[in-house]
C-alpha cells in the first residue's frame, strides 16, 4: 500500500503520490531493483485517475529513482546506495557573500506598500481608483491585442514606435518639447528611468547632486550603484544653485524643477540658467523629473528645464499621476549623444516593456482621449486641493504652515510647536484612527531639529471625504 502525503502536498494528487513513493524508497520499503505497482493497479487502489499516477511516476523517473523497460514493470533504480535517497542540502546561510551592490541595497531603509486600506489615506502617489478611464483603456488594450500582426516577438528596446510618435506630438502640445521620436525611450515607470540614468552615467565613487529634501527612491538608486550624493538645500525657488559644489567633480544632478519634491518650489529662471551653466562647466548631465508637470492650478504650466538645457538635460515623464502607477509606463527624452547607450542598457535590463499596453497608450494619445482625461483630472484634483486647503484653514488655522500648494497632487504641512521627534508618534496616532499621514523627515538626508512636517497627498480620496479626514485628524493629534 502506498502511503500518501497529507497537508500541503495533498493525498490523491500527483505530487502526493510522488512524495509518498519517494519516501518509501528512501525508507527501504521498496529496495533497489524492486518492482513498483503498475500505474493501473495503483490508480485503482488509490481511487485516482491513471494519468495522475503516471505523472507521479514520470517525476520519479526523471529524478532517477525509478527505471522502466518496455513491457516490464517500473523498478526502483539499482544505483540508489543502500536504498537511501539523497535529500537536498539545507542552506546554512554561509554561502557566497552578496555583491557590493546588494550589500549597499541591504543597508537602505526598506518598506513595502501598505496592504490595509485606511478610510482617510493621505498617501502621496496614489490616485483614486474611480478616476481611471476603465472603458477607454479596455477598448484600447482590446484593439491592441486583436490587431493583426506579422509576428509576436521581441520588440525594440526603446519601446513601441507608435507610442514614441504619439509622445513626440503630446510633448510638443502639452510641454513645448520639440524632439525626434528616436530621442524617446519608453520605460517601466520613472523609477526605471532613474536606474537607467545611473547605470549609464554614474560609476562607483562618483558624486551626484541631489535636492535636499529629495525623492527617496531617486537617492537610493544612486547610493546602491556606489555613488556619493551631495545634498543641496531647496527653498521656494527650488534648488539653491548658490550652494552647488564647484563644477567638475560631479557626474550629474537630479532635480524636480517644475514642482520640487516634496516642498513644491518652482526653479526660478535665474537658477535654471545657473544650473545649466554649472552642468556645462563640469561636463555633467541634469536629470529633470517632471513627475506631475500636468497639474498646475492657478497659473500656467511651468515650462520644462529641458527647453533651456542646451543638450545637458535628460527629461523624465510618466503617466503614473495622470492614469495610474499600476501601469508602469514612463519615458525619457534624451540628448542625441545618449540615445544609443541608453537603448543598449535598456535591452540588457529587460529587453523592452509590455507592447500591448504601450500601443493602448499610443491609441489614447492619438485619439485625444488621453488629453481629455488629463484635463478632467486637473479639474477633479483642483477640487480635492480646494477641499483640503479649506479644511486645514478652517480646522487648524495658524497652527500649521502649508507649502507647495500651487501645483501637483500633494502639499507639505508643517505643524507649529512640534518637532521632528514627534512625527512618528503623530503618524501612529493617526493610523490607529484610520488616517494615513506620512512624515517628511524620511526625505531628508540630514536629520536636523525642525518642525514636525508631513507630506499630504489628496488625489486618492473623493473631495467630499477630505474635510471629514482633516476634522478627525484634529481630534487625534495632541493640541
Amino acid at each position: 500500500m502506498v502511503q500518501l502525503r497529507d497537508g500541503k502536498d495533498r493525498a490523491g494528487t500527483a505530487r502526493g503520490i510522488y512524495l509518498g513513493l519517494r519516501e518509501q524508497i528512501a525508507n527501504g520499503v521498496y529496495a533497489p531493483g524492486d518492482n513498483l505497482p503498475s500505474t493501473r493497479a495503483l490508480a485503482e487502489e488509490l481511487g485516482v485517475s491513471r494519468t495522475t499516477v503516471t505523472t507521479a511516476f514520470d517525476q520519479l523517473i526523471s529524478e532517477g529513482y525509478v527505471t522502466v523497460r518496455q513491457g516490464a514493470k517500473a523498478k526502483v533504480a539499482r544505483n540508489i546506495a543502500g536504498g537511501k535517497v539523497e535529500q537536498p542540502a539545507q542552506s546554512s546561510g554561509s554561502g557566497r557573500r552578496l555583491s557590493a551592490y546588494a550589500s549597499r541595497l541591504m543597508g537602505l531603509p526598506f518598506q513595502l506598500p501598505a496592504t490595509g486600506r485606511l478610510k482617510y489615506d493621505f498617501r502621496y502617489g496614489d490616485v483614486a481608483p474611480d478616476d481611471f478611464p476603465r472603458l477607454a483603456w479596455r477598448r484600447a488594450v482590446t484593439a491592441a491585442v486583436l490587431a493583426r500582426r506579422e509576428r509576436l516577438g521581441y520588440g525594440h528596446p526603446a519601446g513601441s514606435m507608435a507610442l514614441r510618435h504619439a509622445l513626440q506630438g503630446y510633448l510638443w502640445r502639452a510641454r513645448g518639447i520639440r524632439c525626434d521620436a528616436d530621442q524617446i525611450v519608453v520605460v517601466n515607470g520613472s523609477q526605471q528611468a532613474l536606474d537607467l540614468c545611473a547605470r549609464v552615467l554614474v560609476d562607483p565613487g562618483d558624486r551626484v547632486v541631489i535636492e535636499e529634501p529629495c525623492y527617496a527612491m531617486a537617492r537610493n538608486v544612486f547610493v546602491t550603484l556606489g555613488a556619493a550624493p551631495t545634498p543641496v538645500a531647496c527653498d521656494e525657488d527650488g534648488i539653491d544653485t548658490g550652494m552647488l559644489p564647484e563644477p567638475g567633480g560631479h557626474a550629474l544632478a537630479f532635480v524636480t524643477p517644475s514642482h520640487q519634491f516634496p516642498l513644491g518650489g518652482v526653479l526660478s529662471v535665474g537658477r535654471r540658467r545657473e544650473l545649466v551653466n554649472w552642468a556645462e562647466a563640469g561636463n555633467a548631465y541634469i536629470i529633470e523629473d517632471d513627475y506631475d508637470g500636468e497639474y498646475r492650478y492657478d497659473v500656467r504650466l511651468i515650462p520644462p528645464l529641458y527647453l533651456s538645457g542646451r543638450g545637458r538635460v535628460i527629461y523624465v515623464g510618466t503617466v503614473s499621476k495622470t492614469l495610474s502607477p499600476t501601469l508602469r509606463l514612463g519615458y525619457l527624452v534624451l540628448p542625441e549623444a545618449l540615445v544609443e547607450p541608453f537603448i543598449r542598457c535598456k535591452q540588457i535590463i529587460d529587453r523592452h516593456g509590455a507592447t500591448f499596453e504601450q500601443e493602448a497608450l499610443a491609441s489614447l494619445i492619438e485619439t485625444g482621449a488621453y488629453e481629455r482625461h488629463v484635463r478632467k483630472m486637473r479639474r477633479m484634483n483642483s477640487e480635492r486641493r480646494t477641499a483640503f486647503l479649506g479644511a486645514m484653514a478652517d480646522i487648524f488655522g495658524n497652527r500649521v504652515e502649508i507649502v507647495g500648494t500651487s501645483a501637483g497632487l500633494h502639499v507639505v504641512v508643517w505643524f507649529k510647536g512640534f518637532g521632528t521627534g514627534d512625527e512618528q508618534n503623530f503618524a501612529h496616532l493617526a493610523r490607529a484612527a484610520g488616517i494615513g499621514i506620512y512624515p517628511v523627515s524620511r526625505l531628508f538626508s540630514r536629520l536636523t531639529d525642525r518642525r514636525a512636517g508631513f507630506v499630504f497627498g489628496y488625489a486618492s480620496m473623493p473631495a467630499r471625504l477630505i474635510p471629514d479626514g482633516v476634522r478627525l485628524l484634529a481630534k487625534v493629534l495632541p493640541s
